[in-house]
């Protein structure tokens, strides 16, 4: 326990990261605040009586349902607080596509908000942490034949109606991914990467300038136990589950072969905490992944594995605008300057995962529901 931050607060502290990340801190010997809204998309109707994620917490953390965007709940959540965790967000990368509105008011509009509560409300906030994304990166760092670094540009949409989705350079040689470090070029490919680099910005510019130490999390694709059910639009893995679940085939994205890095979210909030007590944290930002990259494909198959279901995986050449190819993070700084690497594997999480999973009522499949929204807008090409 930091010897000079005893007072926590958690926005978005009631979600899938937010809960778990209170519990850690609340057994270290610190005391939590949460500020969330407890919305119906992660926690369901009724999320009082019936969200597994609020009821982890219910009772044990100073609770405030507020909004990030309502200046008075951000006033009286800050009162009183050595440090910020600020995790509330909307996170769906395909629904920011066309909910453009909605994400820009939450993350961007709210950030800048709470900022503005710290600048001109007295407080005795020391230290900000921002759970950040790789979405910022967009496709990430790669090398050519002559292991040359290139940032290439978004896809070209006539290429991938070919079923042409591998990465290439201007003379379309087939380029490379390399692990992506904290340096490399930011071209945010969806508006979700938009809102998460803003905030990023505002959050360097405004505590510098107060005397406010930060850390940029900039987090990898977070999975585990807890994870909501109910999403349809972010969190492959539930999204997956649901669909197995509930008897349906599982169609995969372009050919099955996009690589993302999954870390486990223990690991993600053992990470946090660490950048919360080091001072070799204070201001820089970090990588948080495992810098291993899994195909959607792999990802399919071992959760039908686990589930022990005969589920069809069908490879639908379908692609969304706005999602990348391929990103695995470097881990360099993190090991550095947080002294961590992750502990659960891959396997050893879903494993963990589908066995609480199987412990869960079954959700309704909403996914088709947001296919047919992306859609609709034409943001789901075949």
């Amino acid at each position: 326990m930091s010897h000079e931050i005893k007072n926590i607060l958690i926005t978005g502290g009631a979600g899938f990261i937010g809960s778990k990340l209170a519990l850690s801190l609340i057994n270290k010997g610190y005391s939590v605040t949460v500020l969330d809204c407890l919305s119906e998309q992660i926690h369901g109707k009724n999320p009082e009586a019936n969200s597994c994620l609020f009821k982890s917490i219910s009772g044990k953390v100073n609770f405030i349902k507020g909004n990030i965007c309502n200046r008075k709940e951000i006033q009286k959540a800050v009162e009183g607080q050595d440090a910020i965790v600020h995790l509330a967000a909307e996170t769906g990368t395909g629904q920011s596509m066309y909910e453009i509105e909605k994400y820009a008011n939450v993350n961007i509009s709210g950030t800048a908000l709470l900022l503005d509560v710290l600048v001109n409300q007295k407080n005795s906030v020391k230290k900000f942490i921002l759970a950040s994304s790789r979405a910022v990166y967009g496709e990430g760092k790669y090398i050519n034949s002559k292991s040359e670094i290139v940032y290439p540009e978004n896809r070209n949409w006539d290429e991938m109606r070919q079923k042409n989705f591998q990465m290439t350079d201007q003379n379309d040689e087939i380029l490379e991914a390399v692990a992506t470090d904290e340096e490399s070029k930011l071209h945010p490919t969806s508006f979700y990467g938009i809102t998460k680099l803003q905030q990023e910005q505002m959050v360097k510019l405004v505590c510098s300038s107060i005397g406010i130490d930060f850390v940029i999390l900039r987090y990898q694709n977070v999975f585990g136990v807890g994870q909501s059910l109910l999403n349809p639009y972010t969190g492959i893995l539930s999204v997956f589950s649901t669909q197995i679940l509930n008897g349906k085939n599982i169609n995969v994205f372009e050919d099955g072969l996009p690589t993302r890095d999954f870390i486990n979210v223990d690991d993600t909030v053992e990470a946090t905490v660490r950048s919360l007590e080091m001072a070799s944290a204070n201001n820089e930002t970090i990588n948080i992944g495992t810098g291993i990259a899994t195909t959607i494909l792999t990802v399919a198959g071992l959760l039908s594995q686990n589930y022990q279901k005969n589920t069809e995986i069908n490879i639908s050449g379908d692609f969304r605008i706005g999602d990348i190819r391929h990103n695995f993070a470097d881990l360099s700084k993190m090991k550095k300057l947080l002294g961590f690497e992750p502990r659960k594997t891959f396997a050893q999480g879903i494993a963990e995962f589908t066995e609480w999973v199987l412990n869960q009522p079954v959700q309704e499949s909403n996914f088709e529901r947001s296919m047919q929204e992306l859609k609709s807008k034409g943001f789901l090409k075949s």
